[in-house]
């Protein structure tokens, strides 16, 4: 598995990607994403901006990240000082033709080095309250539960957050 930045011409294969995890994350109940987000747009941002990270195996996409320094206004609401640098995942997604193979793990770990090469020591990700996966992946991986929160721009949903320190 090599971790790369992602490129422009990666979109379709990104697209095809999210194309297939969408309907396994809404038949387990987690409605995060849909047809409208994530688009081509938001990837061509993540992009630009040099944090769009690809899981690519034999040539194919198998796993995508953004490893940001965004966070949202809610984080506060956990007790998180959000003035605070942090290295932030958001869009984590692994195809269902790699699950089960330490693409997220993987991903995770390459926020990990991120924020090791640019001195920041602290991690932090959301995951909708229904993704049962990433729960449990999250505390593997050294992360701390911190609390539970809403997202202005996804009303109705309800999101839990987890920190790690290095």
């Amino acid at each position: 598995m090599l971790l790369r930045l992602a490129i422009l011409t990666d979109i379709p294969q990104i697209m095809q990607l999210i194309t297939e995890v969408v309907p396994v994350m809404n038949a387990a109940g987690n409605m995060q994403w849909d047809n409208t987000y994530p688009n081509p747009q938001v990837f061509e941002n993540d992009i630009a901006l040099n944090q769009l990270w690809v899981a690519d195996i034999d040539s194919n996409i198998a796993g995508i990240t953004a490893i940001t320094t965004d966070q949202e206004p809610e984080y506060a609401d956990v007790g998180w000082d959000i003035t605070q640098t942090a290295i932030v995942t958001h869009r984590l997604a692994v195809s269902p033709k790699f699950q089960g193979k330490g693409v997220a793990a993987a991903l995770l770990v390459q926020a990990e080095v991120v924020g090791i090469n640019r001195g920041i020591k602290i991690l932090r990700v959301d995951t909708n309250i229904n993704n049962l996966a990433t729960q449990k992946l999250f505390p593997k991986l050294g992360y701390q539960f911190a609390g539970e929160i809403g997202l202005g721009f996804r009303p109705g949903m309800r999101f839990l957050c987890y920190e790690k320190v290095l």
